[in-house]
């Protein structure tokens, strides 16, 4: 395989070259799938974009897809639950590089922040050729399509209401074996998502929890993901129904 490297300037320039077929997108550089197979690739690195940086639109924020996940820690406009959650996604000097979008992209099934953006209703924006489309982050991570020959431009989550998150994992600082996030509108809707319990973080019906299907691995069976679930989705839905939201 070989591997060329293209740094555009423009969204215009990053979006003609994501439609080509051999195209990879970088964002932080953490991590780069392009596959394998003998026809060349094309790296596109975004870093040269105006893509970053953390908007406030009243009862929401923008987060630009190149904002980097200790921005995220670090910024006063991001809801408590969801700066400690990418606080917890790598070490600083992961979350220093890392961005949001490549967190997106990525789909890693134990991504604490995922869960937390999909408990806050995230609506990813896309940009192609000619055209910007929103989409639900709920459907992007059941549908990795939607993002092929694409250019994530922001994130959009609500800052109102409260949430709550719970994990258990082998060690404090382990990766959760299951972690549950909820979001309670001033709606008063509450959304949760899940962790360890599915290919990918998932929105789980709270009143579905005991229906989950987990995967196994060495850290615990289905039945004993299940019922870290169950424990996890009373303690968050207890945290966020008893508090006021904002």
């Amino acid at each position: 395989m070989t591997m060329q490297y293209s740094r555009p300037l423009t969204l215009d320039e990053a979006t003609t070259l994501a439609a080509r077929p051999d195209t990879v997108i970088m964002a932080g550089g953490t991590s780069v799938n392009a596959g394998g197979g003998s026809s060349g690739v094309t790296a596109v690195d975004l870093q040269a974009l105006n893509l970053a940086g953390i908007e406030s639109l009243g009862a929401f924020i923008r987060i630009g897809a190149m904002t980097r996940l200790q921005a995220l820690v670090e910024s006063d406009l991001v809801p408590f639950t969801l700066r400690d959650l990418a606080r917890r996604e790598a070490p600083s000097t992961i979350r220093n590089a890392a961005t949001v979008g490549g967190t997106v992209g990525a789909a890693d099934p134990e991504s604490e922040l995922l869960a937390g953006l999909l408990a806050f209703g995230a609506v990813v924006t896309l940009a192609r050729v000619g055209s910007t489309t929103d989409h639900a982050l709920d459907d992007i991570l059941h549908d990795p399509g939607l993002i092929s020959q694409a250019i994530m431009t922001s994130v959009t989550i609500p800052t109102t209401g409260v949430a709550a998150a719970e994990r258990t994992g082998r060690t404090p600082m382990d990766r959760p074996i299951v972690m549950v996030v909820a979001h309670r509108g001033a709606a008063e809707a509450v959304r949760m998502a899940v962790t360890g319990v599915a290919h990918v973080p998932v929105v789980v019906d709270p009143e579905r929890i005991k229906d989950l299907d987990p995967p196994s691995d060495f850290r615990g069976s289905p039945d004993y993901r299940r019922h870290l679930a169950t424990v996890l989705a009373d303690r968050v839905l207890t945290a966020v129904t008893e508090s006021d939201p904002e």
